[in-house]
């Protein structure tokens, strides 16, 4: 049996991208920073019938210790066909108002993160000579947003990261592949309506339109499930491409960018938020 191993599965995409792969075939570690956030995903795992194909670990991405344990675990198993780093969430506000600190824990899940938990598994990949590293990125890795700049800087770090590590492991077999999600019914916007403003802040206005523009496109973000059945077929691809682009308008929106001079594109983003 093919063996999975998804970190950040206690909710949004990797919780469902779990399911999905114990459903087409594999054998699956989901990990999770915190085990008691466990019981979602077992009751989908049940309803699913599917339990058994389902193991669970602790491990925090950001954590030394972690990574060492996380480490150890790999080498006890018999194969890794499949890694998907999916440990991640988006830190909001504006730049100025942003201590360096807190850019500094955002890389730390979103891009360190990934890096260890590659690391740990790479060297055992490499002696199977096969294997897909799936990594998790967003819209906001090709395209920086205004209040978003600490996300979309780790998810741009993790597109370079990603372009050079492909051309490292092609010659062993190894695929590495980018998903890039747009906006979807999940959790991780919640951390950016929780920012708090400094007083009587130069941004206010530009926050209130941003968040005015998530809540009307709200009804518009696509269903998370759809990014799991992605993951599920890229799994299956013997070559896969590069890039999955997902989501309402994503491949239209990277297109203008490729095509628009960058005056136009700030002047259309501007215009749109009332900034």
């Amino acid at each position: 049996m093919k063996h999975a191993i998804i970190t950040g599965s206690s909710s949004g995409f990797g919780k469902l991208i779990a399911i999905e792969l114990a459903k087409s075939g594999y054998h699956v570690t989901a990990t999770m920073r915190n085990l008691k956030k466990k019981d979602h995903l077992l009751e989908l795992a049940a309803a699913e019938k599917v339990t058994d194909q389902i193991q669970l670990f602790q491990l925090d991405v950001t954590i030394d210790e972690s990574i060492q344990e996380f480490k150890r675990f790999v080498h006890s198993l018999d194969s890794v066909d499949l890694l998907v780093n999916n440990a991640g969430y988006a830190q909001g506000g504006f730049s100025e108002e942003l201590e360096v600190d807190t850019y500094r824990k955002q890389f730390e899940t979103n891009f360190f993160g990934v890096i260890a938990v590659t690391q740990a598994v790479l060297p055992f990949m490499r002696q199977q000579r096969y294997g897909k590293i799936i990594n998790m990125s967003s819209i906001s890795g090709r395209f920086g947003f205004p209040g978003l700049s600490a996300y979309a800087a780790s998810k741009h770090a993790l597109e370079g990261y990603s372009e050079s590590l492909r051309l490292e492991l092609k010659p062993f077999g190894i695929d590495v592949i980018l998903i890039e999600p747009g906006s979807f019914k999940t959790d991780i916007w919640k951390s950016i309506e929780a920012v708090p403003m400094h007083d009587q802040s130069p941004y206010e206005s530009s926050m209130e339109a941003i968040m005015k523009e998530l809540k009307t496109a709200d009804a518009s973000y696509g269903n998370p499930q759809d990014v799991a059945r992605l993951v599920s077929g890229i799994a299956s691809v013997n070559s896969p491409q590069l890039r999955y682009p997902i989501g309402k308008g994503i491949k239209n929106t990277l297109f203008l960018k490729n095509l628009l001079p960058w005056k136009m594109i700030e002047k259309i983003v501007i215009k749109k938020l009332n900034m």
